[in-house]
């Protein structure tokens, strides 16, 4: 978070980090299984997380932009930790601890990457009903 605080004011983050899109495809996004961590983190005590990224019956466009910047930054989070967590288990791997690295791996990808591939798919998202706004 620290990391991600110090990059938020950047222009790189600004210009390139705030339009991160890694899985396009809604199609491929379903086959990876990003519905499921969806349900989860609705469904289940995750939701208590992040209570910053719930959006109102009633929206506006303000409130669209905010939830945007709030979900960018948690994105950027889980990426961060990802990368961090990669690097630990690439380490173990050479120190030898292969079953410890493909723990670490895989808690890695569940609890890091695939909340940032579904951040990336709600911003898809919040930036179609932001054109939709737009056009009204």
């Amino acid at each position: 978070m620290v990391v991600n605080a110090f990059l938020n004011e950047t222009a790189f983050y600004q210009k390139h980090l705030t339009n991160l899109n890694f899985v396009k495809s809604t199609k491929l996004n379903k086959l990876i299984g990003i519905g499921v961590i969806k349900w989860i983190v609705k469904n289940t005590f995750f939701k208590f997380f992040n209570p910053n990224l719930k959006m109102k019956r009633k929206i506006e466009l303000t409130e669209l932009e905010h939830l945007r910047k709030e979900m960018t930054f948690a994105e950027i989070n889980h990426l961060i930790a990802f990368i961090a967590v990669a690097f630990f288990a690439i380490v173990k791997v050479f120190n030898g601890y292969f079953l410890l690295a493909l723990i670490l791996m895989v808690v890695n990808i569940l609890m890091n990457l695939y909340p940032s591939l579904l951040q990336q798919e709600n911003k898809r998202r919040i930036d179609k009903l932001k054109k939709l706004f737009k056009t009204f």
